[in-house]
């Protein structure tokens, strides 16, 4: 891998749609679930290296509001990851500075796990190393509908409606939106993440499936931003 400093620019908030997990364990002959673990395991390589090359902003998809639909057995199995991964991995993230955020819906989620991840938001809210936003039973969709509802229902008026209103209504209200969107496993697709904030976003896609995707992936797709002209819509600058 080539050394940090030959990035030009660093994105401050990269996104990531973890993807691939069931295709990697279906290759090597395992379950689906064997996929899930060793993608959350992934999770912690992956953090170290954004450290390392100087992200500041982490926003992972971890459970969307689409994967209720998938059978009962590996919904009932990722919950129970996640509740495992706060209960192993929350006191060494807290020690190494990582500053853990939730983002969508914690209702419809066992008073347990609900409560974990409430903890885990408390302990971990000075941390200022690297702030990792986790995405976990979040749509894009489903959150544009409850900033809206929300906006309804403080009774603001429709002149009074703005981009920067809706946004303070966000999961993300406060966060920078994405500078970059990485996505695993070669799938060319949103699949309903950040779909507001991610609007003048760069994309990145990678063939690799997420539970292969290492420090050396990560750099190649800093290295193809740093190399890219942002233009946010402006069509001058080119």
């Amino acid at each position: 891998m080539q050394e940090e400093h030959s990035l030009e620019r660093i994105p401050f908030h990269v996104g990531i749609i973890m993807d691939g997990n069931g295709r990697w364990a279906r290759q090597r002959g395992l379950p689906r679930l064997a996929g899930h673990r060793a993608g959350v395991e992934n999770i912690r390589r992956v953090l170290r290296g954004s450290v390392e090359l100087g992200v500041k902003m982490l926003t992972i998809d971890a459970v969307s509001t689409e994967n209720w639909k998938r059978p009962a057995e590996e919904v009932e199995g990722l919950l129970g990851l996640f509740a495992r991964v706060i209960d192993r991995e929350l006191d060494e993230l807290h020690g190494e500075g990582v500053q853990l955020r939730h983002i969508g819906r914690l209702e419809g989620v066992s008073q347990s796990l609900a409560s974990k991840v409430r903890r885990a938001i408390e302990l971990t809210k000075e941390n200022d190393q690297l702030i990792l936003n986790v995405a976990f039973n979040y749509g894009g969709r489903a959150e544009i509908v409850d900033a809206v509802q929300h906006i309804v229902r403080d009774r603001v008026a429709a002149e009074d409606v703005t981009e920067d209103l809706i946004g303070q209504y966000l999961c993300t209200a406060g966060c920078p939106d994405p500078d970059l969107i990485i996505r695993t496993s070669g799938e060319f697709r949103t699949s309903n993440f950040l779909i507001w904030q991610a609007a003048y976003a760069e994309y990145y896609v990678t063939p690799t499936f997420w539970p292969d995707f290492d420090k050396d992936e990560l750099f190649q797709a800093l290295r193809a931003y740093s190399q890219r002209e942002r233009r946010f819509g402006d069509a001058r600058a080119g």
